[in-house]
């Protein structure tokens, strides 16, 4: 499949930018070491092939997952073979204790990337996932931080996302946060940022979900109102690179917005990519006759697929990468913009998120109404689009 023709484009993002500065990142990484947590998803996947094609002095990747780590390993032996650095992969948890214990006996590293997160709008629906939601983007990135700090590490990236500004979901309103934390350490080292859109075809991601209904000769459902920015997990990796090595202090980086890059509907996309499989969309009235069709359709050239309006919690019809306000420099790539951004947060802000954060915790009881509040009264702009109905109540 060619991702970038299903997505409506001809050439990648970030082609020029990297090839502008390839010099650069090359000598960079190859004089560094390096530690990606969460990476061995679709994302750090590709971050850790980018890394290691560069030659690093010592690549360690660690993920929750066991069985994507030696996926990882598999692919990256497969395909690029060896380097004379340090590379190796580790099943664990940067929650954890043993996780602690892995940085403690090391943790010798110039650059850490954090991609560890909980990404799905649809996770703030129960008070508990929601809860785990909070800890693992927030309190884990401070958590990590603090620990490169100690370590002496040069830099420390963590990937953030559009729907961060002015979040109208826990998912957008706990990266905002995050954000407030990487504030809150830059003056003990230098943090920059990305604010990713969606990646197409990512783990988990509704476009992989089209992946998962064709093989399980399932119907596909697609909101048709929803626009969203899209980039390939290649693109996603190349902007974390850009911004790891060639960010400066609290920058955040993002796709920038021109003929190349434009929002673009879920169902163009099933579209396209029906049709890159052989099937015409077939529109269905109800999730019932798309479940009946599946089973004759197909063989018809057609595939039966729901087209549905959004009136889920927390979903915006499209989301942007940064608000007026901020300071934007457009100049100095081709096609990333970066946000300037200032060290300004409210430390009593972050202090009492954190403190009830962890008396709930403690007490062990705790509603989804209480974490929105405390949401609310941590950032200013929280909008949380409430509709009393969540995903995982459609097909």
């Amino acid at each position: 499949m060619d991702i970038l023709r299903v997505l409506g484009r001809k050439t990648e993002l970030f082609e020029d930018d990297i090839s502008n500065h390839e010099r650069t990142l090359a000598e960079i990484v190859a004089s560094s070491r390096f530690l990606i947590i969460g990476g061995a998803g679709s994302v750090g996947l590709m971050v850790a092939r980018e890394i290691f094609k560069r030659n690093p002095r010592k690549l360690h990747v660690i993920d929750s997952s066991e069985n994507s780590i030696v996926e990882l390993v598999r692919d990256i032996r497969s395909s690029l073979g060896y380097i004379d650095g340090e590379f190796e992969a580790y099943a664990l948890d940067s929650g954890s204790k043993e996780y602690d214990a892995f940085i403690q006996a090391d943790g010798r590293y110039d650059y850490v990337i954090n991609l560890a997160a909980m990404k799905h709008v649809r996770s703030e629906k129960d008070p508990y996932t929601a809860m785990r939601m909070l800890g693992l983007n927030v309190l884990n990135t401070d958590k990590t931080l603090r620990q490169s700090i100690e370590k002496g590490v040069r830099k420390y990236f963590c990937a953030s996302t559009d729907k961060a500004n002015a979040p109208a979901n826990i998912y957008g309103a706990s990266k905002r946060i995050m954000e407030m934390y990487l504030m809150k350490h830059s003056s003990q080292i230098a943090i920059s940022n990305a604010r990713f859109n969606n990646v197409a075809f990512s783990n988990g991601s509704l476009l992989d979900c089209f992946h998962y209904r064709i093989l399980k000769k399932q119907p596909i459902a697609a909101p048709e109102d929803v626009k969203r920015y899209f980039i390939t997990p290649k693109e996603s990796a190349e902007l974390t690179l850009m911004s790891t090595l060639l960010g400066e202090n609290l920058d955040i980086f993002f796709p920038r917005i021109r003929e190349n890059l434009e929002p673009i509907t879920f169902t163009e996309i099933l579209v396209r990519y029906l049709q890159e499989l052989g099937y015409e969309p077939y529109r269905c009235r109800s999730e019932q006759e798309a479940r009946d069709l599946v089973h004759t359709l197909p063989a018809k050239g057609k595939w039966p697929c729901l087209f549905t309006r959004t009136d889920t919690t927390g979903e915006k019809i499209l989301e942007e990468f940064h608000s007026d306000e901020q300071a934007v420099n457009l100049d100095r790539f081709n096609n990333i913009g970066v946000i300037r951004n200032e060290c300004v947060y409210d430390p009593v802000a972050t202090d009492r998120f954190s403190q009830k954060i962890s008396e709930m915790k403690r007490t062990g009881t705790w509603d989804r109404a209480a974490l929105i509040d405390l949401i609310s009264e941590t950032i200013s702009d929280f909008g949380h689009l409430e509709k009393n109905k969540f995903l995982d109540a459609k097909m």
